[in-house]
């Protein structure tokens, strides 16, 4: 699922080829990818684009007067940019004055979604509420971590305490603060809690920067939440950039966190029945879930 340094990536691509164009055709390949039937999808055409926004990890398209179209790429889904023809395979395109825009999903589940919508209330209706990690104070860091009681993994991770962070990133977040993934929320001191605050802001700064630094004016056609120079993430038993040992790997339903022993742990193996039932009472069983759930207990 493409996360904070993701979705900006897109942003700087789509921005230049987007804002003040005028969209021309829409072609709707997929029945179910639009979610909403009101304002109907056609009152887009013939509309200019204002501006383009990130909400959480949707991508808003703000269209002239008030319209909003809100593109949650979720797991799969991907933008493919065409100046020709309208790109193959995808759920819907949209053709602008500077060329084509396509939304496609691998896979054969439909989890990507299209919403459209009139006015600024109807988009905070689409807002999960996690705090905006970039605009927060330290101390309004604390307290949304320390609110619930969660471990890290799933606080860093779930949509309505911090926006923009997903699986991928929150195992590097982790690796590089030196912190548990199974550490609680309320266990951390107000230092710890500055210091993987500050560890966030870096980390996903400097995976934006060099994402978009790597596309430059190329519109990027292999978005992903993987990277081969992460540390953790995807890297079972390959060597931990700060220690040398291997990276290891917990996974519960759809969900995986990789780590390092040695840097987060205290060197002890995070294998063993206690962790299973804490993972059981502490992570939904899909992203979707996570993703999905708007109201949680605290």
């Amino acid at each position: 699922m493409p996360e904070y340094p993701d979705i900006e990536l897109y942003l700087s691509a789509l921005r230049p080829r987007l804002s003040g164009r005028k969209l021309l055709e829409i072609q709707r390949k997929d029945p179910f990818v639009l979610r909403t039937v009101e304002p109907p999808l056609q009152a887009l055409v013939g509309r200019k684009v204002r501006e383009l926004r990130r909400l959480g990890k949707r991508i808003v398209i703000v269209f002239d007067p008030d319209y909003f179209l809100i593109i949650h790429l979720m797991i799969a889904g991907r933008f493919r940019w065409s100046e020709g023809k309208a790109p193959g395979n995808c759920l819907m395109c949209w053709r602008f004055e500077s060329g084509w825009l396509g939304l496609s999903e691998a896979g054969s589940k439909r989890r990507a979604k299209v919403h459209l919508v009139q006015g600024e209330t109807a988009v905070a209706e689409h807002d999960p509420g996690g705090l905006e990690l970039f605009e927060a104070s330290p101390e309004q860091f604390f307290q949304a971590l320390s609110a619930r009681r969660h471990t890290l993994k799933r606080a860093l991770t779930d949509p309505t305490m911090f926006s923009g962070i997903g699986n991928a990133y929150s195992d590097e977040i982790l690796l590089r603060a030196h912190l548990s993934p199974v550490r609680m929320t309320t266990q951390l001191s107000r230092e710890e809690s500055d210091r993987l605050l500050q560890t966030v802001l870096d980390l996903l700064s400097e995976w934006r920067d060099a994402l978009q630094k790597e596309w430059g004016e190329k519109f990027p056609t292999k978005v992903t939440a993987f990277h081969a120079n992460m540390g953790a993430h995807g890297k079972y038993l390959e060597p931990c950039p700060q220690c040398g040992n291997p990276i290891q790997r917990i996974r519960y339903a759809e969900n995986e966190t990789n780590y390092c022993a040695m840097c987060q742990t205290g060197g002890k193996l995070l294998a063993d029945r206690s962790l299973s039932r804490l993972l059981k009472q502490d992570w939904p069983r899909t992203l979707e879930e996570m993703e999905e759930q708007r109201q949680r207990p605290s």
